[in-house]
């Protein structure tokens, strides 16, 4: 599971970088500049691909609409991404406005919570009670959620959302929650990417100062 997302990643990385050398006017690219690009090897690039029968010319290199459009394929890109949001608090409501979402395909449709004073059946994007998540999820065939909610009711959300046809969670609750081979979780710490950012910032200037006692 973990090998296939690395590679998922770096598709999804090839893609993004040839999306900006089409907006740039380039129609092709050899596998040494997206790797260049990328920060990979030449040779794991062409190994990729060719684990999907990516195939391009050796003195042509590879044609950018004709990749992008096969990674579209393989990524998903080529239809829509639907995620619904669970935990309508300060990040689920960020998460609601976020104006990145549509930019990269994806759309939010609809957020859950308990509380009855955030409910809005008639908003831009509709808040329904979370009683209604399986009824919601099943109907409209969405197989992506991003849970906003305390750490206490996570693990049970999982086990709701696996009853339905959700295949996989974004959980930015503060608890490590464990994916499977039929459901996948990402788990996204914020609290914690901060504090190691402080420890690797630490960690350097405490690095520098005793090479400078050397």
């Amino acid at each position: 599971m973990v090998g296939n997302q690395e590679v998922i990643r770096r598709l999804a990385k090839y893609r993004n970088v040839m999306r900006k050398m089409k907006a740039l006017g380039l129609v092709k690219v050899f596998s040494d500049n997206l790797a260049d690009a990328c920060g990979v090897s030449s040779s794991l690039v062409r190994k990729d691909f060719s684990m999907f029968s990516i195939t391009g010319n050796k003195r042509g290199g590879y044609r950018i609409d004709d990749i992008v459009a096969r990674l579209n394929i393989l990524l998903g890109k080529d239809k829509k991404q639907k995620i619904v949001i669970i935990g309508c608090g300060k990040l689920g409501q960020a998460l609601m406005n976020h104006n990145g979402f549509p930019r990269v395909g994806i759309r939010v449709v609809a957020a859950f919570d308990s509380d009855p004073e955030v409910l809005d059946s008639e908003a831009p994007i509709p808040i329904y009670h979370i009683k209604r998540i399986r009824e919601y999820i099943d109907a409209n065939k969405i197989k992506v959620a991003a849970l906003t909610i305390p750490e206490s009711a996570a693990q049970s959300m999982v086990e709701t959302l696996k009853k339905t046809c959700c295949r996989g969670v974004i959980n930015f609750a503060p608890i490590t929650l464990k994916s499977d081979e039929d459901f996948l979780i990402q788990n996204i710490n914020i609290e914690q990417e901060i504090e190691n950012l402080f420890y690797n910032i630490h960690f350097a200037e405490t690095s520098a100062v005793r090479q400078q006692g050397n």
